[in-house]
């Protein structure tokens, strides 16, 4: 993909390479809680938050200003540019519907860092907090979509559209804050028992990877940045990410009800529904029976 012509967004904190103390609560016990998390299909920031609150400690950073600030290294140059870009896309089809986009903030860190929905680590992977509308980002988990988890050609540029779809789908969770949705899925969860609860964040998420497919289509139209490859790229990353893959290869079984983000395909479907609509009323995972 091409992004050098994307504008790069001020509203990037880079808090990488900042130590970080964790008190009573080291950086591998918050590694086995984001594991633990993940097995029972909840969200790990929750966990790993709880147990920073019954140890009475929260970390420290011991340097860094806190200003928002993109790293000067082509990793924080390319983050700084796919935000920048879904703030002008999202403010574009915002403003055609008669509505105001906010944009989001995003920390870049290493190891570990605070956010308003609790401890944010690299176990726990990208996450968007709708507490302080911030997405976290270790980008250390890029390396992890090449290398672990196999979701593009190693090495190839490609996978540069790989990232920008992980990006753009935490995005697409602010998107969803913004239209009001999370705040009613939220309402519902706290109603539902754990399968039905399981299954409502199964199509916030699909809406989130639609939404990505959305910006995508949006970006293309104004830019012509996509290259060969790149949609194949995503599609990889979005099978890579499958609650069904991740299971498969964690377990070695696939357990539905305890799917949190959706299977290979319907991730696939759903990010392709946006790409090739570019229209956010495509995105209604609520609306239909058949995810």
């Amino acid at each position: 993909m091409r992004w050098d012509d994307f504008r790069k967004s001020s509203n990037v904190e880079d808090r990488r390479g900042q130590l970080v103390r964790a008190g009573g609560l080291g950086l591998g016990t918050m590694a086995i809680l984001g594991l633990i998390a993940w097995g029972l299909g909840i969200n790990p920031a929750l966990l790993i938050g709880g147990a920073e609150m019954v140890s009475r400690h929260l970390p420290q950073s011991s340097s860094g200003s806190g200003k928002p600030v993109a790293g000067n290294d082509e990793s924080g140059q390319f983050v700084a540019a796919i935000l920048g870009d879904t703030e002008d896309r999202w403010t574009e089809i915002f403003r055609a519907k008669g509505i105001t986009y906010q944009a989001p903030k995003l920390v870049m860190f290493s190891g570990a860092t605070r956010s308003a929905c609790g401890m944010a680590q690299s176990a726990v992977g990208p996450f968007y907090c709708p507490n302080d509308r911030t997405v976290y980002l270790d980008t250390s988990f890029f390396k992890q979509i090449e290398t672990k988890l196999r979701g593009c050609e190693a090495g190839s540029k490609a996978c540069q559209f790989s990232q920008a779809y992980v990006i753009a789908h935490e995005i697409g969770h602010h998107v969803q804050n913004q239209l009001g949705i999370l705040p009613k899925v939220q309402a519902l969860q706290a109603r539902a028992g754990e399968s039905e609860g399981n299954q409502i964040q199964v199509r916030v998420e699909l809406q989130a990877d639609c939404f990505a497919g959305v910006w995508a289509n949006h970006a293309q139209n104004k830019l012509k940045f996509l290259e060969p490859g790149d949609i194949e790229a995503a599609l990889q990353t979005a099978t890579a990410i499958g609650d069904d893959t991740l299971q498969k290869r964690g377990q070695g079984y696939v357990v539905p009800d305890a799917f949190t983000h959706g299977s290979a395909e319907q991730r696939k479907r759903w990010f392709v529904t946006g790409l090739k609509s570019g229209d956010v009323a495509s995105c209604d995972t609520f609306g239909t029976t058949s995810l």
